[in-house]
């Protein structure tokens, strides 16, 4: 039986449900799987020497997470091409002695929206957020057919800097950086910054802005139901949480590590367990 070892690397993941998922799943497939936290508050240590520890302790690979996607590029020997695109990375594969940067958040984003809400408008749609997470969100709406994507951060540079990403491979009318204003006369809006996490209570933007015409999909999953996608469901938005990214990023994830196929109905299901929620839209 084929054993792995595998780390989260990201601030304040206690709550986190990737063990549960990844382990249960890989028992389900015959693996000896362990799933370490490596949460850089409890280590107090940089990402860079994190990483370091792990490849040198054994580790066959680690998932990342906030605020470390794009801080971990330089310390990653290959950087995977779709990766590299995004600018970010949450997955590391330390294999032939190298640590390999991927990307499993866009797709898990773009299979989640289409299983979520498969017939949304998406003419106009709002990004809050341009940071790791962000990146990936933004590139798989553009690759679902969005006409016009608007970028908002509260680092403008950065929202500039991925706008600019979002021109080059998209093309200059398809991306621009935007103000929250902007959300009164979208179809969409997307969150992808850690605003609504336990740890990071609260409302992206001023409530008034939700209106019924817009959809609404926020990638934080704990908790499933944050203070944006209740204001919106108050609205009469139709909303989508994060449960469904975050399991089928794993999904993907797991079987970059493994090198084996997971059944993604069967983690999906699982995480419904956990959560007590169905993984979709509402």
């Amino acid at each position: 039986m084929s054993s792995y070892l595998i780390g989260l690397v990201g601030s304040g993941i206690g709550p986190s449900l990737s063990p549960a998922l990844h382990e249960r799943e890989a028992a389900e497939l015959g693996l000896r799987y362990t799933y370490r936290l490596l949460d850089l508050d409890v280590l107090g240590r940089p990402v860079g020497e994190v990483l370091a520890t792990a490849r040198a302790e054994g580790f066959d690979g680690l998932n990342i997470t906030h605020p470390a996607k794009q801080a971990i590029l330089p310390h990653l020997d290959e950087i995977a091409p779709e990766a590299a695109a995004l600018g970010a990375v949450n997955t590391v594969v330390f294999q032939n002695g190298k640590a390999v940067g991927h990307n499993t958040d866009a797709t898990g984003f773009a299979l989640s929206l289409g299983r979520g809400l498969p017939d949304v408008p998406k003419d106009d749609v709002v990004l809050l957020g341009a940071g790791g997470a962000g990146a990936a969100v933004g590139h798989a709406l553009l690759s679902l057919g969005v006409t016009r994507l608007g970028v908002h951060d509260v680092d403008q540079s950065r929202a500039e800097q991925l706008t600019t990403a979002l021109q080059h491979r998209f093309g200059a009318s398809r991306a621009c950086v935007c103000t929250p204003d902007a959300v009164r006369t979208a179809d969409g809006l997307v969150h992808a910054t850690p605003t609504g996490m336990a740890a990071h209570p609260g409302l992206p933007i001023d409530r008034s802005l939700l209106h019924q015409r817009l959809w609404v999909a926020d990638i934080v999953y704990r908790p499933l139901e944050t203070a944006l996608l209740a204001a919106a469901r108050a609205q009469g938005c139709r909303v989508l949480h994060g449960g469904g990214m975050v399991v089928l990023q794993a999904a993907e994830s797991l079987r970059l590590f493994t090198g084996v196929e997971p059944n993604a109905g069967r983690m999906l299901a699982h995480f419904e367990e956990l959560e007590g929620e169905p993984a979709h839209a509402s």
